[in-house]
């Protein structure tokens, strides 16, 4: 039902010196919803993304460029420093989001923050830490600034037409829309930007790499990137963990991740681990925070205590090892804990004619090699027009040569000034420009030596043109150009590699049961889906169960901390955790329960629990069709750490029973008829394969379901030889009242 209208309320009578009331305020008008989004969200979202959140081919997004362009403009690439907030109050003529968010662009693109690989601005005093979320920065009254050096290789040749110019917000100045940057800045530096419905992650690389690559792909095409761009290079330093697939992924596509780990020291006198570098994606805080709060919760046993000693000289957190402890051991374990190990995910989002694209670091850099060139050829054709100009000009003065006092007859003989260059052009045979040019040779300047020094510039000068001719005709000169000033730009800027790489890693997975104590436990499982983890101790000082009503304990066994629990459900998949990953509690209490900690799906319940130290032995599953499948249990066993496996066992049909075996034993089948089996796993043949659908061992008549398999034990039955058999299927027997024996009725 549509709801009703608002009805406008009745005019007000105007009040004297009142402003004018608004039209139709405060009445609620219908509207359909595509209309709102096409007129309200959607000029939004674009501004966003094209405005703001997304960086362009130049490696910029809006702020960062309004910014460095203010303070080039200011003269503040080769003057001294000046106050951040006069900066910043310039760039409010580019930029008009307020002087706040101004000067954090600039905080970031500093040197003194650290959170660029190539700092675009030389700052003095407190820019504040980019792997420090405490430490914050100065006000702009009391902070420095200039543009660094390499900021010569973003603004050269600007003013040669390499660039368009648009207006600012208001109309009253020009600013560049991008900046002909001289290298490929959009891979030199990480970029983070999310703006509405997409993205941007862009990591940083090795400047000298990056310039190395882009030369081998222009001469190149299919130039393999890794053997010159071997991997991100962080301002942060840390290892990066090699992984040839993973960024080959972000080389061609632009997605993927890289996976960088921390730097640390070890203080053997003081018996402290001592971080110096860390992932890009944390900070120290992120860092101490969780480690104290694993050491509360006695996840981590072997921390005395932790200290944050970051100063002047760098970053610094201080971790004292309690006695005996291996401190490389104690790493591996909190590389795994903690976000001293960490992934920076890579989205490569640019904006490309104004319209966003995810694109491979390759793409990239020849998206950008095809940017350098417009602008080198701009470059190249405002030169090549001003040769011209200039070689017209001297051809006009040439021909003055040809007789002096006949140039300086006429203008003394001309009556009026606005007929001189009219006499010159009939007098010599030269055009409008010429003429004006000789007309405004100062008089001392008309001697035959002026006159011929000028003239023998033309020979060089058409020697230019012809040379800047044949650039703009060949891609291949324009590419030379660049691969020079490619060149330079290495010799003069780049600088060692501050992440180094990790070729070799071993997987910080495979220690973790070494890093975790063991000691006996019992465990329990009970019928509704708890479990309980109780040591000996525990046990003898109470040892009745505390149950949930209705519900039974189905698994008591002694293990280790250390033990590997699988849980099978009814939807064919198991869960796998590990001893420790439960807390010890007693026998007084309810328990974990599994669903909730494991995170089952909705429904889904226990049909099996196993606990094993080693993936040896079997599972039996028995099928109501009378086949049983038997999987070895190292079917289940995963080089990674993965907590969920599907399939574990064969779906196509409904489940009797699901059993972890050791060692082959017999199992007692009851089929809905009445009829028994006993069934030596031995005969059965053990499968790789998880989803096996088995093979028949129970022959059973039309409409009868196997109802029922438990393990078998000589109290079940008096004369088991009957329910014997030699080969399989068979059909089993049925069971006469002296057939049964004492625990018969764990079937009933």
């Amino acid at each position: 039902m549509a709801p009703k209208k608002k009805k406008a309320p009745p005019p007000k009578r105007p009040v004297a010196g009142a402003t004018a009331e608004i039209e139709n305020a405060g009445v609620v008008m219908e509207q359909p919803i595509t209309q709102t989004l096409e007129t309200n969200y959607m000029p939004y979202a674009m501004s966003v993304i094209i405005s703001r959140a997304i960086p362009e081919i130049d490696g910029f997004k809006p702020a960062h460029r309004k910014l460095l362009y203010t303070m080039y403009k200011m003269g503040l690439l080769t003057g001294a420093r000046t106050k951040s907030a006069n900066i910043v109050g310039q760039t409010m003529r580019l930029n008009p989001h307020g002087d706040a968010a101004i000067y954090e662009t600039m905080v970031r693109l500093s040197r003194g923050n650290q959170a660029l690989l190539h700092p675009y601005v030389d700052s003095k005093g407190n820019f504040g830490k980019a792997y420090s979320r405490d430490m914050a920065y100065a006000a702009s009254r009391y902070t420095e600034a200039k543009l660094d050096a390499i900021c010569n290789e973003l603004f050269a040749d600007i003013d040669k037409d390499t660039i368009d110019f648009q207006d600012n917000y208001d109309g009253s100045m020009k600013e560049p829309t991008l900046l002909p940057v001289q290298f490929p800045s959009i891979l030199l530096n990480s970029n983070i930007g999310i703006a509405v419905g997409m993205a941007s992650a862009i990591c940083p690389f090795n400047l000298e790499e990056l310039c190395d690559t882009t030369i081998a792909l222009m001469k190149n095409p299919k130039h393999d990137l890794l053997t010159t761009l071997a991997a991100p290079d962080f301002p942060g330093g840390g290892y990066i963990l090699y992984n040839e697939a993973e960024l080959r992924r972000i080389y061609e596509t632009g997605r993927g991740g890289v996976r960088v780990r921390a730097r640390y020291n070890y203080d053997k006198a003081a018996n402290c681990l001592e971080i110096t570098e860390i992932p890009p994606t944390t900070t120290v805080e992120i860092i101490i925070d969780k480690i104290v709060e694993l050491v509360k919760s006695a996840k981590v046993r072997e921390v005395a205590d932790i200290r944050d000693e970051t100063d002047l000289s760098g970053l610094k957190i201080a971790i004292d090892l309690k006695r005996g402890i291996d401190p490389d051991k104690l790493m591996q374990k909190l590389f795994r804990m903690t976000s001293l190990e960490d992934t920076m995910s890579c989205n490569f989002n640019v904006l490309i004619s104004g319209y966003p694209r995810v694109m491979g670091a390759r793409e990239l850099l020849e998206e950008w090699i095809a940017f350098r060139e417009e602008c080198v050829k701009r470059r190249v054709y405002f030169d090549l027009k001003k040769k011209k100009e200039k070689l017209h000009l001297l051809l006009g003065l040439s021909k003055i040569l040809l007789d002096i006092d006949k140039a300086i007859r006429i203008v003394r003989e001309t009556e009026e000034e606005s007929e001189v260059v009219m006499n010159l052009m009939i007098g010599f045979g030269i055009d409008e420009i010429q003429a004006e040019y000789v007309a405004e040779i100062k008089l001392r300047h008309l001697n035959r030596e002026y006159i011929l020094k000028r003239i023998e510039e033309t020979e060089s000068l058409k020697e230019e043109i012809v040379r800047m001719e044949g650039i703009l005709g060949d891609q291949k000169k324009v590419r030379e150009i660049i691969v020079s000033e490619l060149q330079q730009i290495k010799k003069k800027y780049a600088q060692p590699r501050r992440s180094l790489i990790l070729y070799d890693v071993q997987s910080v997975q495979e220690d973790e049961e070494e890093e975790t104590p063991d000691y006996p436990v019992n465990l329990f499982f009970t019928r509704e889906g708890y479990f309980k983890k109780i040591t000996p101790q525990s046990l003898r000082m109470s040892s009745e169960q505390k149950l949930k009503e209705g519900d039974e304990i189905l698994s008591n066994m002694e293990s280790t901390n250390r033990a590997h629990l699988l849980f099978f459900t009814d939807h064919q998949q198991v869960y796998k955790s590990h001893a420790y990953d439960f807390d010890d509690t007693k026998a007084s209490v309810l328990g974990d329960y599994v669903p909730a900690k494991l995170g089952f799906e909705e429904g889904e319940r226990i049909v099996c629990f196993a606990a094993v130290q080693e993936y040896t032995g079997y599972m039996m599953f028995f099928f109501r069709s009378g086949k049983a499948a038997k999987v070895e249990m190292s079917s289940y066993e995963t080089k990674t750490n993965r907590k969920k496996l599907t399939g574990a066992y064969s779906g196509r049909d409904e489940l009797a029973g699901a059993f972890y075996v050791p060692e082959d034993r017999e199992f007692l089948l009851k089929a809905t008829g009445g009829r028994m089996l006993i069934v030596h796993t031995g005969a059965i043949n053990p499968k790789q394969s998880r989803d096996t659908q088995g093979v028949a061992v129970m022959s059973l008549k039309r409409n009868a379901l196997v109802d029922q398999a438990v393990p078998f034990t000589g109290e079940m039955l008096n004369n088991e030889h009957r329910f014997r058999t030699k080969s399989l299927p068979a059909a089993g027997a049925i069971p006469r009242a002296e057939d049964l024996g004492e625990q018969m009725s764990l079937l009933d």
